[in-house]
């Protein structure tokens, strides 16, 4: 195809042999196989410069419609193999992620906008298996597990906070201890205890249930009944430095040292090096900085 279509442009083989980098008897040889596989004169006889015959010019439609697809499809190829483009998958099993996450989203298309990104919140459950699947390619968490082909990359620190209104008496308090919550209404989100630090981190080493626990789907719902002195809650420490805060919530620290804890973004084994992962996860890195910072741009 890209022969004939030199030959057409070029009107000689000499001129068309340069173009194509090969040697005229070269061209020669493969336009004598062309017409013996189709059974078609493809140029017209006798006739300088060279012209197509009817049969060539519908052979040099179709070559100009299908070479440009084969090109695309080498770039794509090409990309894929070198990382710039390809699929973005995630699963998040820390359910205030999203305060940061669609920022970064948002800002890693701006830079990859070939890429195709979903997230895929039904698989909260089960996150790491789908990751080893193939079912996603980046699982947010803050649990790293030994698991054989999955590295976890490591993303920031971040401290779950106690929150209350100021009307509630452990306001006045400096710091909170789990048998503080024994007598408060907890407002979580709907997650699994065991994906909770205020659980797993903090209540059930103590043995200490809270009074009565409250499930809630969004953080600004959360810190909306906080706020009216409607239960106590325990949130990431990013999360209260939006300017979405209700004014008349205080917050304290787990303990008086605090809690720390790291959250990791896992990814099958060496995928991280892929340039629009590594891009993705150099955004995360600061991704607790660009929570609330742009809510009404849709990702």
């Amino acid at each position: 195809m890209r022969a004939i279509v030199a030959i057409h442009h070029s009107k000689t083989l000499a001129d068309a042999a340069d173009q194509l980098h090969v040697t005229q008897s070269a061209l020669s040889h493969q336009i004598k196989g062309i017409r013996e596989q189709l059974g078609i004169e493809l140029f017209k006889k006798n006739v300088k410069p060279l012209a197509l015959s009817i049969e060539g010019l519908r052979f040099l439609k179709a070559a100009e419609r299908i070479l440009p697809e084969i090109d695309a499809l080498k770039t794509e190829v090409s990309d894929l193999q070198d990382g710039n483009t390809g699929r973005l998958h995630i699963a998040i099993e820390c359910h205030a992620c999203y305060e940061w996450l669609f920022p970064v989203l948002n800002m890693f298309r701006d830079t990859f906008s070939n890429v195709d990104i979903d997230i895929r919140p039904g698989l909260s459950f089960r996150a790491l298996a789908a990751l080893a699947d193939g079912e996603v390619d980046v699982v947010i968490s803050s649990d790293p597990e030994n698991i054989h082909d999955i590295e976890f990359n490591h993303l920031f620190n971040y401290a779950p906070t106690f929150v209350a209104s100021r009307e509630n008496p452990l306001s006045e308090k400096s710091f909170i201890n789990a048998i503080d919550f024994a007598r408060e209404t907890l407002i979580t989100y709907p997650v699994e205890r065991a994906r909770l630090d205020v659980f797993s981190q903090f209540l059930l080493p103590a043995k200490i249930e809270p009074k009565l626990v409250r499930q809630v789907e969004l953080t600004a719902v959360i810190l909306l009944l906080v706020g009216a002195n409607k239960g106590i809650s325990v949130l990431p420490d990013w999360v209260l430095g939006s300017s979405n805060s209700p004014e008349n919530i205080v917050s304290r620290p787990l303990t008086a040292a605090g809690l720390n804890r790291e959250l990791y973004a896992a990814t099958r084994t060496n995928e991280s090096q892929k340039p629009f992962m590594a891009k993705f996860l150099e955004l995360c890195q600061n991704g607790q900085s660009y929570a609330n910072t742009d809510p009404k741009r849709p990702c």
